[in-house]
């Protein structure tokens, strides 16, 4: 009986040994910016060739006294080693322990803890944002503060958060072996003692005095500060304001007059056609020879179907007006002393007076005559001026009979 006891005890030692033998994880640290917790731990994989998971808990650190302790839960068998506790809500100035295990084939090693304080352990970490804009000579800073895990500004949680600003000019210390520091609480700070027209770089460390927290530095940033602007920067915008001018304005308007000559002298020239030539261009009689377009009208005029005769031309009838006579005054006062004799051709008048009045009677006859030959002479020479008028008008029909034959 004892030797088989013996026996069984002996056969369960290595199996007792094994299992004591599942290491526990080491070097637990946390990982902390700001409000971003993540837990690590170091494991050995040559301790057991068995796929090994981890779980990690945390507690409030006033509850460690109470009897019935109540863990919370973040990662379960989980392969990694680490394990994010941002999203655990673990208040920032509250006192946690955390607690990780190893497991492997149903065996679990033993609990590793560690004691966090975001507000003493975690990192603070650099302004979020900085932005220089110069004003005059000086430097206007604009720094935005760190961001929580949530986008929320870590001067919710950090009350006493301040700033360090470095601060050198390249002009005369070119690697910031010097800088000058200002450490401000504001979000604007204004940098002091600056010259006109040099170039500055800043960097900006967020700080934390309570538990001696501070930030890396933000990478430098330069900005050159302005002034009085010099004349020859003043002459040098005034040439390039008048190149854009000439360029923007008068060489448009150069090309506009320019094309304004142009048509101008294309469809009205200076130089006028002489009077003669316009009245000739510009006559529109139906006689004119100006070559022009047929209308409808003139094409029908010129052009016929058939043979069209021209109309007799009538020769105007004249009748001569009756020979002159004297004035009725006239012949009264003579009736007594002539006497008119038709006595063929001859043409003899007898008289009762003397030889005087024989020859001044003996005149009158023939002034008559002559009278009535310059008449019938005008006469005849009006009619032949008629009858050629009449003459070229026939000539013309006969033209346009043969035009439209």
């Amino acid at each position: 009986m004892n030797v088989g006891f013996a026996l069984v005890l002996l056969w369960s030692l290595p199996i007792t040994s094994v299992l004591a033998e599942l290491p526990q994880p080491q070097n637990l640290t946390l990982l902390t910016l700001n409000t971003q917790y993540v837990l690590t731990w170091d494991w050995d994989q040559t301790t057991t060739g068995n796929a090994v998971t981890f779980t990690v808990e945390y507690m409030a650190k006033y509850k460690m006294k109470m009897k019935k302790k109540n863990w919370s839960r973040v990662c379960e068998r989980t392969t990694h080693t680490r394990c994010d506790l941002t999203d655990s809500d673990l208040h920032y100035l509250g006192m946690y322990v955390l607690r990780v295990r190893a497991s492997a084939d149903g065996v679990n090693s033993h609990w590793v803890c560690i004691d966090f304080c975001p507000d003493m352990d975690a990192s603070l970490g650099p302004p979020s944002r900085v932005e220089l804009a110069p004003v005059g000579n000086l430097l206007d800073v604009t720094i935005s503060d760190p961001l929580t895990s949530t986008q929320g500004s870590m001067k919710e949680h950090v009350l006493f958060l301040y700033y360090r600003i470095l601060y050198w000019g390249l002009s005369d210390d070119p690697q910031g072996l010097k800088p000058k520091v200002v450490d401000s609480s504001n979000n604007l700070v204004t940098l002091p003692e600056l010259e006109a027209w040099t170039w500055y770089c800043v960097m900006i460390q967020s700080r934390y005095d309570y538990y001696n927290k501070t930030s890396v530095y933000t990478e430098p940033q330069c900005m050159q500060t302005e002034g009085d602007t010099p004349y020859g920067q003043i002459f040098l915008y005034f040439l390039v304001s008048m190149m854009v001018c000439f360029l923007l304005v008068l060489l448009p308007s150069y090309a506009f007059f320019r094309f304004y000559r142009v048509f101008k002298n294309t469809f009205y020239p200076s130089i006028q056609l002489p009077a003669h030539i316009q009245e000739y261009l510009c006559d529109s009689s139906p006689g004119s020879d100006m070559p022009r377009l047929l209308t409808a009208d003139s094409e029908a005029e010129l052009c016929c179907d058939k043979l069209t005769i021209c109309p007799e031309v009538v020769l105007l009838e004249i009748h001569l007006p009756p020979p002159l006579t004297a004035p009725p005054s006239e012949l009264e006062q003579d009736s007594g002393r002539h006497i008119r004799q038709d006595s063929g051709d001859s043409g003899i008048y007898s008289t009762e007076g003397g030889s005087a009045q024989q020859g001044r009677s003996g005149g009158e006859p023939i002034r008559r005559d002559q009278e009535v030959d310059s008449w019938q002479t005008l006469e005849q020479v009006k009619m032949e001026e008629m009858w050629r008028e009449s003459a070229d008008k026939r000539d013309l029909d006969e033209g346009v009979v043969d035009v439209c034959v």
